[in-house]
C-alpha cells in the first residue's frame, strides 16, 4: 500500500500546482490556528522553542490518530496519499529552477545569480552552485521524505517536512514573518545531522549506481565516516563525481541540468528498489 501511495503522490504532485496542494499553504494555516488559540503571539515574531516543538508535535499526533482510526484499507490509502502529496508540495522550488534556466538561456547571469541567492535565502542554505542546490533540495523535499515514509509511515514523513520548514524560518531584514532564533536553529541542525547521516549515505550510494560508479567511489568512501562534513556537502560531492560527462565551467546551464537528470534517475532507482522490496515482502 505504501508503494501505491508513493507512485500516486509522485505522479500527482507534478501536475497539482494549486496552493491547496502546497505544504507552505497548510503550514501558514497552522500558524494562523496557533495565533487564534493563543499558542503563539502575533506581536512577537520570534518563535519560542516550545512553540516550535508544538508546531511539529500537534500536527503529527493528530495525523497519527486520524490515520489510526481509519479501518477501511482504501480510505487509509487515500488519506495517506493525500498527506504525502502535500508533504511533497514545493512549487516555489520548481519555479525557481525554471526561472534560472530561462534566465540562463537569455544570457542573463545577474538574474541567474539573484535567483540562486533568493532560493538559498528562502531555504536557509549555504552558498553553493545552482546544480548542487537542486540536488540537495531534491533530497530534502522528495527522496528523504520518501524513505522515511516507507520506513516509518506518513506521520514520520510529515514530521520531517515540518522540521525542514522550521529550519527555513530564519530572521530576515524587512520581513514580518515568523522566525526561529539561532539557538533554536542550532537544535534543528543537530537533529538533521542525526537524521540525514544514514539517509545521505544511502542516497549517495544510489547516485553512484546511476552515474559514474568507479569515479565516485573514492569520494564516497572518503566522506562516509567523516562526521565533520555537512550532509549537503557529502551528497553534492558524490553527485558531482557521479556525472557521466565533463561540462564547460562557463556554461551555467549544463551542470545543473545534468545534476537534475541524475537526481531524477536516483529517485527512480530508489523507487524501483522500494517496489522490489515491497513485492517480495521485505517491506510490509
Amino acid at each position: 500500500m505504501n508503494l501505491i501511495s508513493l507512485l500516486i503522490a509522485l505522479s500527482a504532485q507534478k501536475s497539482l500546482s494549486a496552493k491547496v496542494w502546497q505544504f507552505s499553504f497548510h503550514f501558514n494555516h497552522l500558524i494562523k490556528l496557533f495565533e487564534k488559540f493563543g499558542l503563539i503571539n502575533p506581536a512577537n515574531k520570534r518563535l519560542s522553542d516550545f512553540s516550535a516543538l508544538l508546531l511539529v508535535v500537534i500536527p503529527v499526533v493528530i495525523c497519527y490518530f486520524v490515520l489510526d482510526l481509519i479501518d477501511d484499507t482504501i480510505l487509509y490509502l487515500v488519506a495517506s496519499t493525500l498527506l504525502l502529496i502535500v508533504v511533497f508540495g514545493c512549487i516555489k522550488t520548481r519555479e525557481a529552477y525554471k526561472s534560472f534556466l530561462q534566465a540562463a538561456n537569455r544570457d542573463e547571469p545577474t538574474t541567474c545569480e539573484l535567483t540562486l541567492l533568493q532560493l538559498q535565502e528562502d531555504k536557509n542554505l549555504p552558498r553553493m552552485p545552482f546544480g548542487e542546490t537542486m540536488v540537495w533540495l531534491n533530497y530534502r523535499y522528495f527522496i528523504a521524505p520518501m524513505l522515511i515514509f516507507v520506513t516509518f509511515g506518513a506521520t514520520a514523513a510529515l514530521a520531517y517536512r515540518l522540521l525542514v520548514t522550521l529550519g527555513e524560518l530564519t530572521q530576515r531584514e524587512a520581513s514580518d514573518a515568523y522566525y526561529i532564533n539561532e539557538q533554536g536553529q542550532a537544535v534543528i541542525a543537530r537533529l538533521f545531522a542525526i537524521i540525514d547521516w544514514p539517509l545521505v549515505r544511502i542516497v549517495s550510494f544510489a547516485y553512484m549506481l546511476v552515474g559514474h560508479f568507479s569515479k565516485a567511489v573514492p569520494t564516497y568512501l572518503e566522506n562516509f565516516f567523516d562526521f565533520d562534513v555537512p550532509a549537503h556537502r557529502v551528497l553534492s560531492n558524490v553527485a558531482k563525481q557521479s556525472e557521466d560527462f565533463m561540462v564547460d565551467e562557463e556554461d551555467c546551464v549544463a551542470e545543473p541540468c545534468l545534476l537534475v537528470k541524475l537526481a531524477k534517475r536516483t529517485l527512480l532507482l530508489i523507487l524501483s528498489i522500494v517496489a522490489v522490496l515491497t513485492i517480495t515482502g521485505v517491506i510490509n
